[in-house]
């Protein structure tokens, strides 16, 4: 879905406030206050509340299906250097889009809101089934396993790099690395993130590890 830029400005006011405030916590009055726009204006480009966060979710993960069809059909990519792109993907967005990601995992850690969940879930499995596709096209050139767990395999991906950068704080510590510039340590976090889990990902799909 291609979103005009007025539309764009309301999904990441919404984003801002849902991930300080909570879902629940956030009126439309409040978006719209914050927006600088008048609540008849979210009701004309999203209807309701419920139909405003679907749009953030397909704002921030709507593109994920047409990059792993893509990736898919690029002949230049072994099938581990496409699951490694992804990686690093996936990385980069949860780095970049911080608020997003607060609000999928608070909506899955507190179970509170069923509309939150299925719309979380809906997001889940739809890149899960484009994932799986991506992973066959490797089991049928004979470079990935047969049986593949890929719901266990994102989740690896998911938890890892979403409790690492939630306790940037622990690890930059347990490794003495106070002293370095936040960019840097970032940067450093992104870098063993990407290898960890492109390590942990070659042992699930292929024979070589």
């Amino acid at each position: 879905m291609d979103f005009t830029d007025k539309q764009i400005q309301i999904i990441e006011t919404a984003e801002q406030l849902f991930a300080e405030r909570g879902f629940d916590g956030t009126s439309v009055r409040d978006i719209a206050d914050e927006a600088g726009i008048n609540v008849a204006m979210i009701s004309y480009y999203f209807g309701s509340k419920e139909k405003l966060l679907e749009a953030l979710f397909e704002l921030r993960v709507g593109s994920v299906k047409i990059r792993v069809e893509s990736l898919i059909k690029d002949d230049s990519l072994t099938p581990i250097e496409k699951v490694n792109m992804l990686v690093d993907e996936h990385i980069e967005r949860v780095m970049q889009k911080p608020c997003f990601h607060k609000i999928m995992i608070g909506a899955q850690v507190t179970n509170k809101n069923p509309f939150i969940l299925k719309a979380a879930n809906n997001v889940k499995i739809r890149n899960a089934e484009v994932v799986s596709e991506l992973i066959k096209d490797g089991q049928k050139k004979g470079i990935f396993k047969k049986k593949i767990d890929v719901v266990m395999m994102l989740n690896t991906m998911v938890g890892t790099v979403t409790q690492t950068i939630m306790s940037k704080d622990y690890y930059r510590e347990f490794n003495n690395q106070q002293h370095i510039a936040d960019a840097e340590f970032m940067a450093i976090l992104k870098r063993r993130l990407s290898i960890h889990i492109k390590i942990l990902f070659k042992a699930i799909l292929t024979n070589e590890a």
